[in-house]
């Protein structure tokens, strides 16, 4: 829930049983093609709260994506609750920005890598609405090195453009970026495992 503005209370809305979290339309995962690459996520991570992704965020976007019907991207089919708004009856241009991101970051797992966003460019074409059917697309264009130039492209239900996108990705070994972190997280996991 956001905190109260402290600085123009009046402009604070009520809550609402109505404005309470709503969570986007699900899409079931289907598993990525290609070898597993040694540098993927780890298999020990139990909890997600990533904003765009995570499950385990109740505040965050929730958004599930599954491999495009050529195999060459990953979609997901979602609608924008109203806590995600920025202009009356649309969404924030901070979420579109990230829905994209996660739409091109989750592109690199065509390629079997976990990739960092380096770089993300936002061409804003159309207000997208609140709680209408979008779908957003994500794909890698090439691929140099460690960096993956992704592309990513949000529609509404009639296969309008609102939002597209450009991004550099770098892979990374989470495993090795992420030790600190993954330590915790095994430690919390055997210590719940043992109460």
């Amino acid at each position: 829930m956001p905190e109260p503005n402290a600085t123009f209370p009046e402009k604070q809305p009520e809550r609402t049983p109505e404005d309470q979290l709503e969570t986007p339309a699900e899409c079931p995962e289907k598993p990525s093609r290609g070898a597993r690459n040694p540098k993927a996520a780890p298999s020990s991570w139990k909890r997600d709260y990533c904003f765009g992704c995570g499950p385990a965020n109740p505040g965050g976007l929730q958004l599930k994506f599954v491999l495009g019907p050529a195999g060459e991207s990953y979609v997901c089919e979602f609608e924008l609750a109203v806590q995600f708004g920025g202009p009356p009856g649309h969404a924030h241009g901070g979420i579109v920005a990230t829905i994209l991101d996660e739409a091109m970051s989750k592109a690199n797992k065509l390629r079997s890598r976990i990739a960092l966003t380096r770089r993300i460019e936002v061409d804003y074409l159309r207000p997208v609405p609140l709680g209408q059917p979008l779908v957003v697309e994500g794909r890698i264009g090439s691929v140099r090195g460690r960096a993956s130039y992704n592309r990513a492209e949000l529609r509404n239900r009639e296969g309008v453009v609102l939002a597209r996108s450009r991004g550099k990705f770098l892979m990374v070994d989470a495993e090795k970026m992420f030790a600190r972190e993954l330590e915790v997280e095994r430690r919390e996991a055997k210590s719940r495992k043992n109460r």
